[in-house]
């Protein structure tokens, strides 16, 4: 499935293309700027920037389990600066701005490193 890109905010990064690898369950997208990241549907999911998984500040973040088989159902655009991703456990509150999936893309490893320790801490599971 591929979105239609156009348009964005002065001094965003703007992607060039997306593309969703249903099979694989990844979110391939590549920006203005050269860069590329394909990043999976449940990393996206987990990193969710709805109220519903950050919260309405710091350290009201819920830690999001089981969400290893998600994919994404649907993808929406948002005006010219997001899209709205629909998942296939229900999820679909949370705009991801241009800017937000760059940023994921860009410290994917940290980022997903911090999830794994707070799930292991937690002693909770990626499997539902």
């Amino acid at each position: 499935m591929r979105t239609d890109v156009t348009g964005a905010q002065k001094g965003t990064r703007r992607p060039t293309d997306i593309i969703l690898h249903q099979q694989s369950r990844m979110l391939e997208i590549a920006f203005d700027d050269g860069n590329r990241y394909k990043l999976s549907c449940e990393y996206l999911r987990v990193s969710s920037p709805s109220a519903e998984v950050r919260g309405h500040g710091t350290g009201q973040e819920v830690l999001q389990t089981g969400k290893r088989g998600v994919s994404i159902t649907a993808i929406e655009p948002v005006g010219n600066y997001a899209i709205k991703l629909v998942f296939s456990d229900g999820h679909d509150t949370g705009l991801y701005s241009w800017d937000y999936l760059y940023s994921l893309g860009a410290d994917h490893d940290s980022l997903w490193n911090e999830y794994l320790q707070r799930l292991e801490k937690a002693g909770a599971s990626r499997d539902a």
